[in-house]
């Protein structure tokens, strides 16, 4: 049986219909041109995929380590065992596509996207959202908050601001185009810009992102101010250059230096040596697995609740089941790589971003510190701060309710 559900009414507005087997590099379009999308495993990838996850062969464990050196071992276990004998694969797949979603060729990618028109109405302004995700996450991160972003009169909000919602997956990750070398987060701002104006037709939109959707965001508003209106973080990856003046930010550079002292192994290697990675990763879904959800369990918010509570497996298997069945992990490393090369974590010198922006901090996230606001502002035009009381680094997931209620305040505070 192939797994392939519909897009839904939502879906009318697309040119054509694609519906390729996950994974499939063939070009989807003419430049410009809209073709719909739909998720398709077929039963052939399926049972390899199961017949490697079967037959996968553990590494000795270290008694008693849990998650220090790794990935738990008896966790490990117990997820590899309900992914073969209880993972509904065909609900996964119908949930992703409960969104309208197309693919359309930019330059010389195809990029996938998710779109979704919110309502209209008197008392409505209809904002273009270019939502951004990032590493190990993807498109999937959103599902949570798209309704009540896109349709907020159907969760009691009967005024303020409904979001057309643009979603798409970057470059490499997901069923988007892989480039034939890395890329980063400058130049994917570049595509998005052309995704928005070119393709999709906007003058103007606003856009927002974490993890290295940050740093997609942040270039926008550098490279793009004329038609970026606003721009909304919960990271900070394209960061001013600037000493520490004050004891809060002396703090904040000695705390981001020995987080990457303790955590950064996984950056450097994929910044540095990514085809290295791809020759243990490759064709080893479980290897995969391990890798891109311990980044879910060190950066989620555990504080008042375990990890199982803060993801289930089902939503991590779906996520890393984007990676798999688009033999997306390889290219998805590359952003690394590329984004190194591009320099996208340095603001150039004499830059500031003049776009309106808003950041919220998370207070679980504990990829990296939050930056004092006092270094937002020696970069952005700083018109909105939150301190979000729970939630980690994947906060449209993690918190849902909070990340809706935090746009909705950017949007009210910026009077967008």
């Amino acid at each position: 049986m192939v797994l392939k559900a519909g897009l839904g009414a939502a879906a009318a507005t697309a040119v054509g219909a694609l519906t390729p087997a996950f994974g499939s590099t063939t070009p989807s379009a003419r430049p410009g041109e809209l073709r719909e999308y739909e998720v398709v495993w077929s039963d052939q990838r399926l049972e390899a995929l199961l017949r490697k996850i079967k037959t996968f062969t553990f590494p000795r464990a270290i008694p008693g380590s849990g998650w220090k050196y790794g990935m738990d071992p008896d966790y490990l276990r117990a997820l590899i065992d309900y992914w073969a004998t209880g993972f509904d694969m065909e609900g996964a797949a119908r949930d992703l596509n409960r969104y309208p979603q197309y693919m359309a060729r930019v330059e010389d990618l195809d990029i996938q996207f998710v779109r979704v028109i919110g309502e209209s109405g008197p008392n409505k302004a209809k904002l273009p959202l270019l939502s951004t995700h990032g590493w190990p996450g993807s498109t999937f991160e959103f599902w949570k908050v798209i309704e009540p972003l896109a349709f907020p009169s159907r969760f009691g909000v009967k005024s303020g601001v409904a979001f057309d919602l643009i979603i798409p997956s970057l470059p490499g990750h997901g069923a988007s185009g892989k480039p034939s070398r890395p890329i980063g987060a400058r130049t994917t701002a570049r595509l998005w810009n052309k995704l928005m104006r070119d393709v999709l037709g906007y003058e103007t939109y606003y856009a927002q992102g974490g993890d290295w959707g940050a740093g997609v965001t942040g270039w926008l508003a550098i490279d793009f101010p004329e038609v970026v209106k606003a721009i909304h973080l919960n990271l900070m990856i394209v960061a001013p250059q600037v000493p520490a003046e004050t004891a809060a930010e002396k703090k904040f550079y000695a705390e981001s230096e020995r987080d990457e002292k303790l955590w950064g192994a996984y950056y450097q290697l994929q910044a540095t040596e990514p085809q290295s990675l791809a020759y243990a990763m490759t064709d080893n879904p479980v290897a995969q697995a391990e890798w891109l959800i311990q980044r879910f369990y060190q950066w989620s918010d555990k504080r008042v609740c375990s990890f199982d509570q803060v993801f289930s497996m089902d939503q991590l298997l779906t996520s890393v089941m984007i990676y798999v069945m688009n033999d997306a992990f390889q290219t998805s490393t590359w952003f690394y790589a590329g984004s190194e090369e591009e320099h996208v974590k340095q603001m150039p010198e004499g830059t500031r971003v003049t776009v309106p922006t808003g950041f919220a901090s998370y207070s679980g996230d504990s990829r990296s510190p939050t930056p004092p606001r006092s270094i937002v502002e020696k970069g952005y035009n700083l018109q909105y701060w939150a301190d979000v009381a729970h939630g980690g680094h994947f906060a449209a997931m993690e918190a849902p309710e909070l990340y809706v209620q935090d746009m909705r305040r950017w949007a009210a505070a910026l009077k967008l």
